[in-house]
């Protein structure tokens, strides 16, 4: 057992007044017998966020649903991202792709100055689709789900029932940073990853030997600075690596800097072609965008745009990405798009529900309207969408959160039922690519290689005022609740991300994203390290793990005062003492900075808290 160095008089005058109070004045001893019947002690945290790669430069501030790079004083929003790089047309021999016109510069005005509405990638409003079931169970849909949860109708065998299809779309979106599936509650209980995707869609073009037309709906990562950007190049790498055909660029995306932007896509884009189209967004150089693609695959004609919904470009403060109305920009696109004579037309729409419903209104033509709304899981089959024109039957497809889902939309010309449509979820069924494990690898690689200095990730103060004294500090007096923190896997949290057990090939402990939870002394949901917190194993090994203080905050002002390093009053000694201790209804909450719906669903399940605190009890 470690020992604190502390003077035995200072040590018996702690540990008089944890254990024994004798020694106390009445009114101390009444004083902190109230406060041992209104307060207990509790929590534990271990669990981190999921991260991807890159290969460019930014700067990395936050937006409120991901984590923030660090700025001087306050402490900043969190943030989240992800990013791969543009996709030529389809090179099968049995696609064919052709670009249709880039944005001219008076077709694309630059953007308003409007207030931004929300900060929710995908704002709520009233359901328009029939049977819409987007507000149902958010917050458990939004969560991966073990692949034994998924809905009966995705555990059926896939595409049992299909003929040979002419042509299908493989149909994505809504990647939201969540490259991959973290792992921390196992692989198999999570959803989605580029790896996983990468493994299926190869499925469909080697084994099944079928025409894939590739498409996504834009938000490939969540917040803005350094980090996003790294996570939105490598993952527009993967949409070239996979082939991607069509990809709309999403309000997060087009919160990178232009430059960033701009140079991933055009890395990508020197043999001419980006799976990046729009109607109404640019980046730069108009010309560099085209507003739409068709695409010839197993002899069927493919017309496709996308577009950026208008509460989005209102949003978009960047003269270096000129942009125009839904309306604006499809009104010269559709003329244009109809005039190729497509067997199909396709909308990728980044927009909510309500916006693409009424888009699809307004241009009705579009056979489907693929849209980024919603909450959770996406609906399982294609919707109607009500109040359309005479003649029109556009149906509408979500594409879910966090890249989960993939949509296989099948194309059947000859047959009385047109289109067959599959929800496939990206569960362990599919093995991690190789190709994107060596992608993901890279990644990390370029985590570590900039460290947290060129993340723009710098430590700031405690709100509290106070700083991380370690673990073992707080064992010198509190010798059994140090022995269980020691038996439990909160100390050794950051053993997981040193040593994975699963992807044991890539190393994870220089990645913000996962080591606010693994580690002592981090916002757990803002993904930045307080100043007295952990930066590394070798600058701050005693704050390695998951310890004591991310529960019950810094203790430094308690250690002073039971040490008599400080000099104050016994009334002030209880006072310190009582602000480390957690009642346990706020340790539950507390625990759930890092045992969320994303990274320990099971803890969120009836009675689950109270199984996991029997565990680390003291």
């Amino acid at each position: 057992m470690w020992r604190s160095p502390w003077k035995d008089e200072a040590r018996m005058k702690t540990e008089g007044i944890c254990r024994g109070f004798d020694w106390l004045p009445v009114a101390g001893c009444l004083l902190l017998a109230s406060l041992a019947v209104s307060l207990n002690i509790g929590c534990a945290k271990s669990s981190p966020t999921d991260g991807g790669t890159s290969v460019a430069q930014g700067t990395d501030p936050a937006q409120d649903d991901t984590r923030p790079s660090q700025a001087k004083g306050a402490e900043q929003p969190p943030d989240r991202d992800s990013g791969t790089r543009p996709l030529a047309p389809t090179t099968q021999a049995d696609s064919v792709t052709k670009s249709g016109d880039s944005a001219k510069p008076e077709d694309s005005p630059t953007p308003t100055d409007n207030p931004t509405p929300t900060d929710n990638p995908m704002p709520s409003g009233a359901p328009v689709t029939a049977g819409d079931t987007s507000p149902k169970n958010a917050a458990a849909a939004d969560a991966p789900a073990p692949h034994g949860d998924a809905a009966p109708a995705d555990d059926k065998p896939l595409f049992a029932d299909w003929p040979e299809p002419a042509a299908v779309l493989f149909i994505t979106g809504r990647q939201d940073g969540y490259i991959e599936p973290c792992g921390c509650t196992g692989l198999a209980n999570q959803k989605g990853g580029l790896a996983r995707r990468f493994t299926f869609l190869k499925q469909l073009r080697d084994e099944k030997q079928w025409p894939v037309v590739a498409v996504d709906a834009g938000n490939q990562v969540r917040r803005f600075g350094v980090q996003p950007v790294f996570k939105f190049q490598r993952t527009v790498d993967a949409l070239k690596q996979m082939k991607y055909d069509a990809a709309a660029f999403g309000r997060d995306d087009l919160r990178l800097p232009a430059g960033e932007l701009f140079a991933v896509v055009a890395d990508q884009n020197q043999d001419g072609n980006t799976p990046f189209i729009s109607a109404n967004v640019a980046l730069l150089d108009e010309s560099f965008t085209p507003r739409y693609r068709v695409v010839e695959a197993g002899g069927q004609k493919i017309g496709i745009t996308t577009i950026l919904g208008d509460e989005f470009v209102s949003q978009i403060k960047s003269d270096e990405v000129p942009t125009a109305s839904v309306a604006d920009g499809l009104s010269k696109v559709w003329p244009k798009l109809e005039a190729e004579d497509c067997d199909l037309y396709l909308l990728l729409a980044h927009a909510s529900l309500e916006e693409s419903a009424a888009i699809a209104r307004q241009f009705p033509k579009f056979d489907f309207v693929v849209t980024a709304g919603g909450l959770g899981e996406p609906t399982h089959e294609p919707e109607p969408i009500s109040n359309l024109p005479d003649g029109s039957t556009t149906k509408m497809i979500q594409v879910g959160t966090k890249g989960m889902y993939v949509g296989v939309l099948g194309l059947f010309p000859d047959a009385s039922d047109k289109f067959r449509y599959q929800r496939v979820p990206l569960t362990d069924r599919y093995d991690d690519a190789p190709e994107m494990r060596r992608l993901m690898k890279g990644y990390q690689d370029q985590l570590e290689a900039v460290g947290l200095a060129g993340l723009e990730v710098k430590p700031i103060p405690h709100p509290s005022g106070n700083r991380y004294v370690g673990s073992e500090s707080c064992g010198a007096c509190h010798e059994d609740a140090y022995d269980v923190w020691k038996d439990s896997a909160h100390s050794h949290a950051l053993d997981s991300l040193v040593h994975p057990g699963e992807r044991s090939d890539i190393a994870r402990h220089y990645d913000p994203e996962c080591l606010s939870c693994h580690v002592t002394g981090w916002n757990p949901q803002k993904y930045y390290p307080y100043t007295s917190g952990y930066l590394s194993l070798e600058e701050t090994p005693r704050m390695a793990h998951s310890g004591c203080e991310n529960c019950h905050g810094p203790g430094s002002a308690h250690v002073a005062a039971e040490t008599g390093d400080e000099d104050v009053s016994e009334m002030e000694i209880l006072a310190r003492r009582a602000a480390m201790v957690l009642k346990l209804e706020d340790a539950e909450r507390r625990c759930m900075d890092c045992h969320d719906l994303d990274n320990s669903p099971d803890f969120h399940d009836e009675g689950a808290f109270q199984k996991y605190w029997d565990q680390i009890a003291h």
